[in-house]
């Protein structure tokens, strides 16, 4: 098993070794952490406390924004599986060798690979529900019930949990007898692959399967049924036809940056380019920045929800302070 190898931690090598483009990128990646989880929270916060407001807005209890919650949440997690680490790095300029545990490497790859799985499975129930609203509207609320929905977020979640755990064993039971130099800024499974001193061919082909074929089937698969939606709006009016493909815009645009570098970087033998990286960033540092502006931004009712939410909350915060110094004078 894993601890049979030699090597105990791994050097990254990281994005780039200019002490001055380490500052630039320290600092943009910091603000890009900060507004990642804070705009992913806020929308999750937003949808899950919105219901239990004093004016509710029914909406947000829909089925689509539901799933947004998660996905939100999802996002957040994946990101904080990630740049934590990257940030620290590009940190200490003055140390040459920048280390990750062995056992932290695995643990940052199995958060990220199960975050990331689960939210491909997320959005293909995302895809689903829009389908359902589109293209029977009748039967929405029937056949997109709560018990449906819990369904199929607990089912998205178990497919990254098992999507991960076979990363995570495969690459834990390989030796590792000396080179242990990452060129990458995170553990992944090609890179580590590259470092084995074994036969990793047969590893290789399960990571395409279990990775890049996943993701090149549900992209696909995702495409046409967005494809069928759009179709079927042709019989809509044109108020909800210009909701939808709005909603719709949204979904695809989140699919096509997500998927398309995934796809790139796992169906393929292994090996590594140099551009890896920079689509590395793109899928791990960037998307789930923007996730939350694609969603909040091109939807009104969103915004409406947030702008509620949160006054209130002022509201009630300048009450409180006003009463505590009323009773303070007293």
């Amino acid at each position: 098993m894993g601890q049979s190898n030699n090597v105990t931690e791994f050097v990254l090598l990281g994005l780039t070794q200019n002490p001055r483009g380490q500052k630039v990128l320290f600092i943009m990646f910091l603000l890009i952490y900060i507004g990642t989880v804070l705009g992913n929270l806020l929308v999750f916060t937003t949808i899950i406390v919105s219901p239990s407001l004093g004016s509710p807005i029914p909406s947000l209890c829909s089925p689509m924004y539901f799933f947004l919650a998660y996905l939100s949440l999802m996002d957040a997690v994946y990101s904080t599986a990630i740049s934590p680490k990257l940030i620290v790095d590009l940190l200490y300029l003055l140390r040459d060798r920048k280390t990750i545990s062995f056992s932290a490497c695995m643990v940052q790859l199995f958060i990220a690979h199960f975050s990331g799985g689960a939210e491909v499975f997320l959005l293909v129930a995302m895809a689903y529900d829009r389908y359902v609203a589109i293209c029977k509207p009748l039967h929405y609320l029937t056949i997109m019930s709560r018990r449906v929905c819990i369904l199929l977020l607990t089912l998205a979640w178990v497919g990254g949990f098992l999507h991960s755990l076979v990363q995570l064993l495969f690459v834990y039971s390989l030796p590792f007898c000396g080179p242990n130099i990452i060129d990458h800024f995170i553990c992944d499974m090609y890179p580590l692959l590259e470092l084995a001193c074994t036969d990793t061919y047969f590893i290789g082909l399960t990571v395409v399967a279990n990775g890049g074929a996943i993701c090149m089937v549900i992209f696909i698969l995702l495409l046409i049924s967005y494809g069928v939606i759009l179709n079927a709006l042709k019989s809509h009016s044109q108020e909800g036809r210009s909701k939808a493909l709005s909603t719709c815009s949204s979904h695809i645009t989140v699919i096509i940056l997500f998927f398309v570098p995934c796809i790139f970087m796992y169906v393929r033998p292994v090996s590594n380019f140099p551009i890896d990286k920079s689509l590395c960033v793109v899928f791990t540092v960037f998307t789930p920045l923007l996730n939350p502006l694609i969603y909040t931004l091109r939807n009104s009712e969103m915004k409406h929800a947030m702008e509620k939410l949160w006054s209130k909350k002022l509201t009630r915060g300048r009450k409180r302070i006003f009463a505590d110094n009323t009773t303070h004078r007293q």
